[in-house]
């Protein structure tokens, strides 16, 4: 597994330039402060000749003072201006080393902070689902797991958009920086313990080799992809894809139904959103429940009966009695 993958977190990271150029505006800031401090009771100050003290004398006591290299140039002499010195400019003098060594500190524990945090994350992955492409049928799949008791915790996602990884960690999502098509980036992503794929990238010939390369290193795993075209299909089901949705082929049929029939339309989203109206469920049948269909005390209407890798619809003969392990698929309605 390649190190060299960079895996992104959720929550709003700003980049070490950024907070080192915070840390400077700061640092300009307090030299600043103690330079117009200086400058406005310079009537208590004097420098190495006694002959006033200047706007550059006030910066140069300022740059001096705040450093801590302390030339001696520029002194206070008044009570005054010693009592300015010790209750702002000290304060102001701690404040800067305190940057200084924090930054300095900072840069020199990120690399260790990352790579810990980033082994701490992979112990943890296990039984997860991984999103390959963050895009709209992405970020769809996603609103469904989480409608439908998905942890946020249990989803990593793959995109090599920054714009994709920015919405991926504004959701709470743990990130990953590259093709979902390389072996080291699904490695990152903890392939091999994942439970699930899915493969919602924007072509369809990366769609294949992403099903192709996720198969090969975990035979096991439930692999959902989308294709454009229903002519690619087949392939996705060669490469080793569980499921293949087609995107464009599905919206055009419901386009067609909202032409002549927009009910039917209106049903099949009903169904499509989770949480509201009616739903589509699935329940597993036990050594006590084998026996007629009928008898089952399930939510609503039974559409089909899943018996090993045979799908039985609601009018085939067999499915009029069920076997334990056999799975029904039926309507459910939130109003019950």
């Amino acid at each position: 597994m390649s190190d060299s993958v960079a895996v992104e977190f959720p929550g709003r990271a700003h980049g070490p330039i950024r907070n080192i150029l915070v840390r400077l505006g700061i640092a300009v800031a307090l030299v600043l402060f103690v330079a117009l401090l200086t400058y406005a009771g310079r009537d208590g100050y004097v420098d190495a000749e006694e002959d006033g003290v200047s706007l550059l004398d006030a910066f140069y006591y300022a740059t001096v003072s705040i450093t801590t290299t302390g030339y001696g140039d520029v002194r206070p002499v008044s009570d005054q201006a010693r009592l300015l010195t010790t209750l702002l400019v000290t304060p102001a003098r701690v404040l800067f080393l305190i940057l200084l060594v924090g930054t300095t500190l900072e840069i020199l524990a990120q690399g260790s902070r990352d790579a810990y945090r980033r082994s701490r994350w992979k112990r943890t992955l296990n039984d997860h689902i991984i999103i390959c492409g963050f895009g709209v049928k992405g970020r769809a799949a996603l609103r469904t797991l989480l409608d439908k008791g998905v942890a946020r915790e249990e989803v990593v996602v793959i995109d090599d958009s920054a714009d994709a990884r920015e919405n991926a960690k504004a959701a709470g999502l743990s990130v990953i920086c590259g093709s979902a098509a390389s072996t080291d980036v699904l490695s990152q992503a903890g392939i091999g313990e994942a439970r699930s794929i899915i493969v919602a990238v924007n072509r369809d010939d990366t769609a294949v080799l992403v099903t192709l390369t996720a198969r090969e290193l975990n035979p096991q795993a439930t692999i959902v992809a989308s294709v454009r075209e229903e002519e690619n299909v087949h392939l996705l089901r060669q490469s080793g894809a569980t499921s293949v949705i087609t995107s464009a082929d599905a919206a055009g049929r419901l386009l067609g139904f909202a032409v002549q029939q927009p009910e039917i339309t209106e049903v099949l989203e009903d169904l499509m959103r989770v949480g509201q109206g009616l739903d589509i469920a699935e329940c597993e049948v036990g050594e006590e429940d084998a026996g007629p269909i009928r008898a089952l005390d399930i939510a609503g209407p039974v559409v089909a009966v899943a018996r090993g890798d045979d799908l039985l619809r609601f009018d085939d003969p067999r499915a009029s009695v069920v076997q334990a392990g056999d799975r029904v698929v039926h309507l459910s309605s939130h109003r019950r």
